[in-house]
């Protein structure tokens, strides 16, 4: 079974918006902003609304950079395909919502001890304005059993 999420990471003044995910799946970890695409939605559509529901800020521009598949070998038959967004131009203020907690971060102090466990692999990519596709495999205690990372040239983001 194949769930489509999306996952927004604005730039602004050499800094990345992460937020402390508070609750649900990925809590105590900092994290971008996005979640589940509702029925009759886009990825775009959903990729903007988690975020503005995230931390209140309002997506007016954005990219598709990546593609995530995420795999646990707990849970073999389910993939977590996630529509990775960089967010370039934005309105209002990040705010604190039941969910998250978001926070700027420099690019050389991103906490990637307190991130997934993946994310040290392919931000770097992200940062330096390149597109990718990943597939991990995680185990117990989210440790990364298997990973691939492709830089592309092009990205279709539909799946």
């Amino acid at each position: 079974m194949r769930k489509v999420l999306t996952l927004c990471l604005a730039i602004q003044d050499g800094r990345l918006l992460l937020g402390m995910k508070k609750r649900g799946f990925g809590a105590r970890w900092w994290n971008g902003f996005g979640g589940k695409i509702e029925e009759g939605e886009t990825i775009e559509e959903a990729a903007k609304r988690e975020t503005q529901e995230e931390c209140g800020i309002v997506i007016r521009s954005m990219e598709g950079v990546g593609i995530h598949e995420f795999r646990f070998d707990s849970k073999p038959e389910e993939i977590l395909e996630v529509h990775v967004f960089r967010v370039d131009t934005f309105e209002g203020e990040p705010i604190e919502t039941e969910e998250m907690r978001p926070q700027w971060f420099v690019f050389a102090e991103i906490p990637y001890d307190t991130m997934w466990p993946d994310d040290r692999y392919w931000i770097p990519l992200f940062l330096a304005g390149k597109k990718f596709r990943t597939k991990f495999l995680f185990g117990a205690g989210d440790v990364i059993l298997e990973k691939e990372i492709l830089e592309v040239e092009n990205l279709t983001m539909d799946g």
